[in-house]
């Protein structure tokens, strides 16, 4: 049987972990949040004194996790997409958020300022959204809103809906 494998991505505080783990109850995936994974497994490769954060090391990463994505039935939850192999995701959903909802996201987590600015002007420039469409086939890239609580269940019942066509076409 053939299992498929999702990648949530988007702007931090779009949603990503909330909706991964939401997939993950009710339909039994197997979840990935990298950067969990890396804080796990050390795979940084420096730190970012500007934006105080650790700086991913992307090789370290795709080895960590590439035998599971090979078993398949994963959802992945990271902010950036450009670094995983295009064969690893069926799918690859982009979370949008209005940019005011964001920043008090952001702002509630303790973003400084630069780093706040910097994820409110990717967001409004689509960065995120644009390197899904650079790094994997147009089909396999939608665009989902992440504003309010029901747009999170209508997401997850979005997401389920199309992950059982995609069983349903790949596993006759």
């Amino acid at each position: 049987m053939a299992l498929l494998n999702i990648l949530i991505t988007g702007t931090p505080g779009v949603g990503k972990t909330t909706l991964g783990k939401e997939l993950a109850s009710r339909s039994g995936p197997k979840y990935i949040n990298v950067g969990d994974v890396a804080r796990e497994g050390a795979l940084y490769n420096g730190y970012d004194e500007e934006s105080e954060c650790p700086i991913l090391d992307e090789e370290k990463v795709v080895d960590e996790l590439e035998n599971q994505m090979a078993e398949g039935g994963v959802t992945v939850d990271y902010h950036g997409c450009d670094f995983f192999p295009e064969r690893w995701f069926h799918a690859v959903f982009v979370l949008r958020t209005d940019n005011s909802i964001l920043y008090k996201r952001l702002e509630t987590r303790g973003y400084n300022e630069k780093k706040l600015g910097d994820n409110i002007e990717c967001e409004i420039f689509q960065v995120l959204y644009e390197e899904a469409m650079l790094s994997y086939k147009e089909d396999t890239v939608h665009q989902l809103p992440s504003n309010k609580p029901e747009e999170l269940e209508d997401n997850r019942n979005q997401i389920l809906r199309w992950t059982e066509q995609w069983v349903k076409a790949h596993n006759p």
